[in-house]
């Protein structure tokens, strides 16, 4: 009886022995020193190879220090060794967590809480491998578990805010921004002035439209001086999402002055000057802000937000070949990068590669499911190549009289991303009220078009037009074809053929008219908001006269929203033979005219576009005579699939009659997407499923 006293005595004496070696270890591992903790466990092993212990203290050490494949490795042989020692179990669970083996983790940690309900580390363990596996319901469920157990707990509640954020970011992805933060608030409790929450707050607030919440949230977080330049940055583009950016320039400005004092926070540096870059492009500040990129592509040459903001300027200057060449780049270090991936999909959109776009964007809902601005831009390609049924109702009169209901409907189906088709059937009743002749037409008409790149597009269209006239009935040909060319970034150039028939009034329709017009149309854009259109029209009719016809607008754009032009326009016609009698023909005829134009951003239901021009007409050798004209119209789109559009037109220049002429037109628009999808979405589809597929690949 005594010897076996002795013995456990002895026992005792060198666990307590060992215990109290290990004492500077455990500090190591309290105090987060885990390099030490390595190496000081390693040499108590030497010395007790077999102490639990120390092998599990020294597994701990290497895992938190980054080697989490060892670590489970060493946990994996001590639970060979202890099958049922509960503690070695949660340690063999938490280093599933630092493998990043987040099932196999769940699995575990729910067999350790059936075994002990009442283990706070099993059941924060838990709570935290189904957050990683993002069950964050379930997570919260878990983590208010671990709180009952062991009340305010330090590290629980660090959990609980984390499930809280994944929880709101999973709800934000899915357009739950009500819900979302609701989850978000009682972090702000827990942990008042929280910079994470309430960044992703702002963000939130942002996409809802809820502007006036998101700017108080960046104004609370400006506690200190660098959360000052963060709250700068985020007011910038809340005053941009609110159309101010002249306001959002200089809240960039203000942010780029006081960075300069925290050059040596990169990250913070450079998003401050990126966000900087990104007002001068809002503003169209294109020189300075690629001399901004230029300096910082000098201090540093291969930082991607660098190498985004050289990219996002090509897009805003369209040069999309510079912007694909830097989104590949950047996709060629991280092919994850959300940027890069959305990036390109636009810049393919811009250069009319489509099919490329949607498979960049559909790589980047693979990366980002639910991610609203790709999910977005696909919902915008399909509409784009979705078949569609547009009517159009037109009343037209004049001072002489005259009066005309035209009445057209028009199928269009792409067939391809390239490939559209059209069909339209045409209804023009015209009559004259002091002479009551009438005259009636209907046309059908069949189109295609085929665009080979951003930079060529050909259309054609042929149709049979028949007319019964005042005195005679008769079948004409119609045809429209055109070249569509972008010889240069901002530059269009079209060159056209067109037959048509005169139908302007009962009279001329009798007269079967057909005029071939050969057209030349340019426009040209500006990076300084200048823009310049041009057309001529060579005619000949088969009433032997031909008619020159030039048209050409300089133009400026002072506002984006909404879109505002003014300009000065101006018009010269002149025809071979001078029939007056029959239709209007001067030998000479000159238009100038100021004009001024709005147009709305079609972003929400409602949208609308308004003209008004005045100036001078000279006809022949008359004198001036004063010309107005004003067009306007309103639309709303009804649902995503139906849009209607009334407008109205008038003007006194001269067309029919030399003089005192003055014209009203009055009618409405609508389009209806009759397909949810565009003909070919199986092809989009199978697209889809090649990403994922990938994805799972990979």
């Amino acid at each position: 009886m005594v010897k076996r006293f002795c013995c456990f005595l002895g026992l005792l004496f060198t666990v307590v022995g060992v215990a109290q070696e290990m004492q500077e270890g455990f500090t190591y591992l309290e105090t987060g020193k885990y390099a030490a903790a390595v190496t000081f466990f390693e040499n108590v092993l030497q010395k007790y190879p077999t102490n639990k212990t120390a092998k599990l203290c020294y597994g701990r050490a290497v895992g938190l220090s980054g080697d989490a494949t060892q670590a489970l490795h060493i946990f994996t042989e001590l639970r060979t060794a202890y099958p049922d020692d509960f503690e070695i179990k949660l340690n063999y669970a938490e280093a599933l967590l630092w493998d990043h083996q987040y099932s196999t983790a769940v699995a575990n940690y729910k067999k350790l809480v059936a075994i002990d309900t009442t283990s706070f580390s099993a059941t924060l363990g838990y709570a935290n491998s189904l957050s990683n596996v993002q069950q964050y319901q379930e997570a919260e469920q878990m983590i208010q578990k671990a709180l009952a157990i062991t009340p305010k707990n330090p590290n629980a509640l660090v959990s609980q805010k984390y499930i809280r954020l994944g929880y709101a970011n999973q709800l934000f992805q899915k357009q739950s921004y009500t819900e979302a933060i609701a989850v978000l608030s009682p972090n702000l409790i827990d942990f008042p002035k929280d910079k994470d929450t309430q960044l992703l707050m702002a963000t939130i607030y942002m996409s809802a439209k809820q502007l006036s919440k998101a700017k108080e949230v960046y104004e609370s977080l400006a506690v200190t001086p660098k959360d000052s330049i963060i709250a700068l940055q985020g007011l910038a583009l809340v005053a941009h999402k609110a159309h101010r950016e002249k306001q959002a320039l200089a809240l960039a400005m203000q942010a780029k002055d006081r960075v300069q004092a925290h050059q040596r926070d990169t990250t913070l540096y450079i998003t401050t000057h990126e966000r900087y870059i990104q007002a001068l492009l809002w503003n169209r500040k294109f020189k300075t802000a690629a001399s901004l990129i230029e300096e910082l592509q000098t201090q540093f040459p291969e930082h991607t937000t660098v190498r985004t903001a050289m990219a996002t300027h090509g897009m805003y200057t369209s040069n999309f070949d510079k912007s694909i060449a830097h989104y590949k780049k950047m996709l060629s270090v991280d092919s994850t990068s959300f940027d890069g991936n959305l990036g390109i999909a636009n810049a393919y959109r811009a250069k009319g590669h489509d099919i490329k776009a949607y498979t960049y964007a559909f790589k980047t809902l693979r990366f980002y499911p639910r991610q609203v601005d790709a999910a977005g831009l696909i919902h915008t390609l399909k509409r784009g190549h979705s078949p569609f049924i547009k009517q159009h109702t037109a009343f037209t009169f004049d001072n002489a009289d005259n009066h005309a209901i035209t009445t057209q409907v028009a199928v269009s189906a792409p067939l391809s991303t390239r490939w559209t088709t059209s069909l339209s059937y045409t209804n023009r009743q015209t009559d004259n009220a002091i002479t009551m002749r009438t005259a009636s037409a209907d046309a059908i008409t069949l189109g295609t078009a085929y665009k080979f790149n951003n930079t060529i597009k050909l259309s054609a269209n042929a149709g049979v037009n028949a007319t019964n006239g005042i005195t005679t009935d008769y079948t004409q040909w119609t045809a429209n074809v055109q070249m569509a060319i972008r010889p240069y970034k901002l530059q269009n150039l079209s060159i056209a053929y067109r037959r048509l028939l005169q139908d302007f009034n009962a009279d001329l329709m009798d007269r079967e008219i057909v005029m071939n017009d050969y057209m030349l149309t340019y426009a040209l854009s500006t990076h300084v908001n200048l823009g310049w259109y041009t057309q001529y029209i060579y005619t000949t009719q088969s009433d032997s006269n031909t008619r020159n016809l030039l048209f050409t607008s300089l133009y400026y754009s002072s506002l984006q929203r909404p879109m505002t032009k003014a300009g000065i326009n101006y018009q010269y016609i002149t025809f071979q033979e001078q029939v007056p009698t029959i239709y209007f023909s001067p030998e000479q005829f000159h238009l100038l005219e100021a004009f001024i134009g709005v147009t709305s951003k079609q972003e929400k239901r409602w949208s609308y576009a308004a003209n008004v021009a005045a100036g001078l007409q000279f006809i022949e050798q008359d004198a001036g005579a004063t010309t107005f004209r004003a067009e306007a119209k309103i639309a709303y789109r009804i649902t995503d699939r139906f849009k209607a559009t009334a407008y109205g037109k008038y003007s006194t220049i001269a067309s029919a009659t030399a003089t005192g002429f003055r014209f009203t037109e009055i009618g409405w628009k609508l389009q209806w997407y009759f397909l949810r999808a565009p003909i070919f979405n199986k092809k989009i589809l199978r697209l889809e499923r090649e990403n994922a597929l990938n994805a799972v690949k990979k």
